[in-house]
């Protein structure tokens, strides 16, 4: 196991200094992914023939691709997370990532199928050892009940949006503007920025992050314990926590498939025939509405917390499924528009992403949360995996649910998101009661604390969604 033996040497603006260290390593990762991400389909897509030639695939195969992609890019945190506690240490690890992301993005920049193959499985591979990691970094800068780590995440949480809100812009308009290899290319000198400031970094994070070998005593034979009842129950919880978890991740997701290819493909993007906007240029819109909404959203829910209302995790994440699906009802509008007159228009995506984004703010934040409270000791790191694997599984269904538009029509699919999925989170809110006796208290709070839940929710970790 890995984790902070005392402070880092140095501060900066009342924080470690290896806090920004950390955060500009991951806002170039980012940087680098969702500059891949926003081209990823269509660049598969694009015709063979065209001046900015693409691999010609059809809309379906590109689909099953980037379902297969995503998923195994959240899965591989296990793995990632294994090496780390059992060999390396967070802090090696994270810079073995870096390392296989700089040469898969590197590689993913050559113009070849074979190269784009082998690409993919070393940002993979990268993703894997350092997304699960980094974080973890982050809260280890920090002793025990450090009043300052919250915001210590939440400074980290915005070097992650950053990254996301100005990848899909330059990398985006690169790649389809010019050349789309140019685009992978400028996504791979971000990473490798990102793996400098890493390196040079390493000597404000001496004492975080590194391989503890000598065995806790006292959490041994908490490991060694049978469960509890409690602890049984809890467990049943968090199952059912999962599957919405899988759920939100499999509509949301969407927006680097599906959505990025109606975005191409159907929608007007003439803006007031001054300049027609880059399809890719809208996957910075989830990002620009991150930074600017979640404090509007975090002081929504600690002020319907302060009335006695509802705000237990479950509840957050069943709001969240209900508002992101209500974004797919924009999607409705667009394809009736498309059908009616030929394409549709720009605003019907942003009102979209706009939905989606307040739903991942209800809801993402608190899931990763939830699963601290509720995870039994011996268990944690095998239910941490868990999660990760149904992110990864969300995402594949999204590549199956794009897929299946093409044959069932994307008015069929978009307002079947809207409908199902809004029906789903109106049961887990009528079933919150008993839901919550399983829970056992997990989340019961002292008044005192309220601040810091409030802080907590604000900071929520995009790395459990992106």
């Amino acid at each position: 196991m890995s984790t902070i033996q005392k402070s880092s040497t140095g501060e900066l603006f009342g924080h470690p200094k290896g806090l920004y260290i950390l955060f500009f390593t991951e806002l170039w990762e980012r940087f680098s992914y969702y500059g891949m991400r926003a081209l990823f389909t269509l660049f598969l897509v694009a015709e063979t023939t065209s001046q900015n030639p693409g691999f010609g695939w059809t809309n379906q195969e590109a689909l099953a691709l980037y379902g297969w992609y995503t998923m195994l890019v959240y899965v591989s945190s296990i793995p990632g997370g294994w090496i780390a506690d059992r060999l390396l240490g967070q802090k090696k690890t994270v810079m073995l990532g870096g390392a296989l992301l700089c040469v898969g993005h590197t590689v993913l920049a050559l113009n070849s199928v074979v190269s784009f193959y082998i690409g993919c499985l070393f940002i993979i591979l990268g993703v894997g050892c350092l997304k699960p990691n980094i974080s973890s970094m982050v809260g280890g800068l920090y002793r025990a009940k450090d009043e300052r780590r919250d915001l210590g995440f939440y400074i980290f949480y915005m070097g992650i949006n950053i990254g996301g809100f100005l990848a899909p812009l330059l990398c985006g308009y690169v790649g389809e503007k010019i050349n789309w290899h140019y685009g992978f290319g400028l996504a791979a000198i971000g990473m490798f920025i990102g793996q400098i400031v890493y390196i040079w970094g390493q000597k404000y994070l001496k004492n975080v992050g590194n391989l503890i070998t000598k065995e806790n005593e006292e959490e041994r034979k908490i490991l060694e314990r049978n469960l509890t009842k409690v602890e049984l129950d809890r467990v049943k919880v968090l199952l059912i926590s999962f599957v919405l978890i899988i759920l939100f991740w499999a509509a949301f997701e969407q927006a680097g498939g599906l959505m990025n290819l109606y975005a191409e493909q159907k929608t007007d993007r003439n803006f007031f025939g001054l300049f027609v906007v880059p399809a890719s240029v809208f996957q910075s819109v989830n990002s620009f509405f991150i930074i600017t909404l979640a404090p509007i959203i975090g002081a929504f829910w600690i002020k319907w917390g302060r009335k006695g209302k509802e705000t237990s995790s479950l509840f957050k994440i069943a709001v969240g499924l209900i508002i992101m699906a209500l974004g797919f009802g924009f999607m409705s509008i667009a394809s009736v528009e498309y059908t009616n007159e030929g394409s549709s228009a720009m605003y019907w995506l942003i009102l979209a992403y706009l939905f989606h984004t307040i739903g991942e703010l209800c809801a993402s934040p608190v899931a990763l949360s939830y699963i601290t409270k509720l995870a039994p000791l011996k268990y944690a790191s095998i239910i941490m995996g868990l999660f990760w694997a149904a992110t990864g599984i969300g995402n594949k269904i999204a590549g199956l649910i794009g897929e299946a538009s093409q044959d069932l029509g994307e008015f069929e699919v978009f307002t079947g998101i809207l409908v199902i999925w809004t029906l789903i989170g109106i049961c887990v809110i009528l079933m919150l009661k008993p839901l919550k006796r399983l829970a056992h208290g997990a989340e019961d709070i002292e008044p005192d604390d309220e601040r810091l839940v409030a802080e907590r929710y604000e900071l929520g970790d995009k790395e459990v969604q992106n």
